[in-house]
């Protein structure tokens, strides 16, 4: 194998004095030790640094007995946690893989002494390089050629780096939107004759690189991708979800990227499916995101819902009484997302259908007066009624029960449309009313 050596500046690419001091202390002992994988890849094109990961010739219990202080959290893989007072540093054995088990995880692993046999077990051409403590860049499969040529390439053959783990294909279409990068072409003719070998792979693990597309800074390349691939139709488990509704779209998804919020970018994608609010719900639970995730997203929609519903029938509702009821159903944080969400969305665009209407209808209204209109209820919720529960049970002389939440809803939706002051004795006396 061709071992092709660059000179680069370490300091100024990976300003680490940590990640220096585990390298010297590895190469004073006698060992090869390197920088290796994402953050070689990221000083190379001279972005941000995020995790170090050294890789070294060491074995895990020499590692051990080398530093005071480490933490063995992969043994099974060579790899050993190195604490150090600037931060912790995972210090992976070379190694090589034997065959793979269910297209997720190798059967077992063998240490070896040889880096360049080391990288070329890893996934892409850009994560195969390393780096060593003098700032000579080890690159034996073209990683850095291949950055700058704006081309994302499988290490050796694509259809045996894709078949060892088939995540691989997600994490070639992240790191593609991700780094502005071609696929090449034997890689992505492996990626399309792999995709059912997806169904190998947890939600969860198929969730964590879906999150990272769409924080990442080309969403809309990403959800391009994901649909020329084919990849959503392979998942373990099937979601009710109308992908290809995102290709009538086009503009709005390039406007996904001017959200800031992760919350709000999968709140607008999934808008753009048109589909209802705990379809949605469903989906995201499916994919294992957390109960707090799930509710922020599908109370956007949720929301959306509920205003389009009374606006764009044939007897509409006063828009302001339906937003801030909606807003107070839904949450004044939903409401707040959705108009970030409409300032966004392109309006009039000539679409028909459901979301394109309420484009038309409510959306101009919503951005001249939402805000205005959310500034005036006092309260979104029953932690901020000037009642609670126990004082409207005083009041009427009755034990608590179901009654009670009913009663407290109709209260806040009252006050928060002014119809009743967000006051103790007012809120009393309505409830006294209303018994």
């Amino acid at each position: 194998m061709l071992d092709r050596r660059i000179k680069l500046d370490v300091s100024k690419l990976i300003n680490d004095p940590g990640a220096s001091q585990v390298l010297a202390k590895l190469t004073e002992a006698g060992y090869e030790a390197y920088l290796v994988g994402g953050c070689v890849r990221d000083a190379v094109l001279q972005r941000p640094i995020k995790d170090v990961d050294i890789a070294t010739s060491a074995l895990p219990e020499q590692v051990m007995q080398l530093f005071h202080r480490t933490v063995p959290t992969g043994l099974q893989h060579g790899t050993v946690t190195v604490l150090m007072a600037q931060g912790t540093y995972e210090v992976t054995t070379f190694r090589k893989e034997a065959a793979y088990e269910g297209f997720r995880r190798p059967a077992s692993v063998e240490y070896i002494s040889d880096l360049t046999e080391d990288l070329k077990r890893r996934d892409f051409t850009m994560n195969a390089m390393a780096m060593d403590e003098a700032g000579d860049l080890l690159d034996p499969f073209g990683g850095q050629e291949d950055l700058t040529a704006g081309v994302l390439r499988c290490v050796g053959v694509a259809e045996e780096r894709f078949g060892e783990d088939a995540l691989r294909m997600l994490r070639c279409i992240r790191f593609a939107s991700t780094y502005d990068l071609e696929i090449e072409a034997s890689t992505w003719q492996a990626l399309l004759a792999n995709a059912p070998l997806l169904r190998h792979i947890a939600m969860e693990r198929v969730r964590s690189e879906l999150q990272r597309m769409v924080e990442g800074p080309a969403p809309a390349r990403a959800v391009r991708l994901l649909l020329a691939s084919g990849l959503l139709g392979h998942l373990k488990k099937q979601l009710p979800l109308p992908f290809e509704a995102w290709l009538a779209w086009d503009v709005a998804l390039d406007a996904v990227s001017a959200l800031d919020e992760q919350h709000d970018r999968w709140a607008m994608l999934l808008m753009l499916l048109e589909v209802p609010a705990d379809v949605v719900r469903a989906a995201l639970q499916e994919l294992t995101f957390s109960r707090a995730d799930g509710l922020a997203v599908a109370g956007v929609l949720a929301l959306r819902e509920a205003v389009a519903a009374q606006i764009i029938e044939e007897d509409p509702a006063p828009l302001e009484r339906v937003w801030k009821l909606g807003a107070v159903r839904s949450g004044e944080a939903a409401a707040r997302a959705l108009l970030r969400l409409l300032r966004e969305l392109p309006q009039g665009d000539g679409k028909r259908g459901e979301l394109a209407r309420f484009m038309g209808v409510a959306a101009p209204a919503l951005l001249r007066r939402g805000e205005v209109w959310l500034k005036e209820v006092p309260c979104f919720s029953l932690k901020a009624l000037a009642i609670s529960g126990e004082d409207v049970a005083t009041a009427l002389d009755r034990q608590p029960g179901p009654w009670m939440g009913q009663l407290l809803q109709g209260l806040l939706e009252r006050a928060a449309l002014g119809e009743i002051p967000n006051e103790r004795e007012a809120l009393i006396y309505a409830a006294q009313a209303a018994k």
